[in-house]
């Protein structure tokens, strides 16, 4: 695989590193509410909710990082691909359901890693 493919798909996981402590440990102080856009009292009520999103975009992350480290290139390539979909297709999800913003924020870096890998 190429490096560009590598950092590309590196990115989008540590992407989802940061969406994870955003959801997780950050969603009701001021990074997170300025993040997402909520009042205190939003954020307060959906923390745990919040905290089950993040565990889901850090097995995003543990995946695709899976990906970068698995020592089978065909596999890797495998692993990557099916982890960029998945943050590809939840983007969508969600600019669908919440805010359209999040289509530039997690598809269109995936659609780019996948670009990447499959050309690579």
């Amino acid at each position: 695989m190429s490096v560009v493919a590598s950092i590309l798909v590196a990115l989008v996981a540590l992407l989802h590193v940061y969406i994870l402590v955003l959801e997780m440990f950050l969603w009701t102080g001021p990074r997170g509410r300025k993040a997402f856009g909520l009042t205190p009292e939003f954020a307060a009520s959906t923390k745990a909710l919040a905290a089950n999103q993040g565990l889901y975009n850090g097995f995003l992350a543990a995946g695709l990082i899976w990906g970068l480290v698995h020592p089978i290139p065909e596999f890797a390539w495998q692993i990557q691909m099916f982890f960029l979909a998945c943050v590809a297709v939840a983007g969508i999800f969600g600019a669908v359901t919440a805010s359209r913003k999040i289509l530039f924020i997690q598809t269109v870096p995936a659609v780019i890693a996948m670009l990447a890998v499959t050309l690579a």
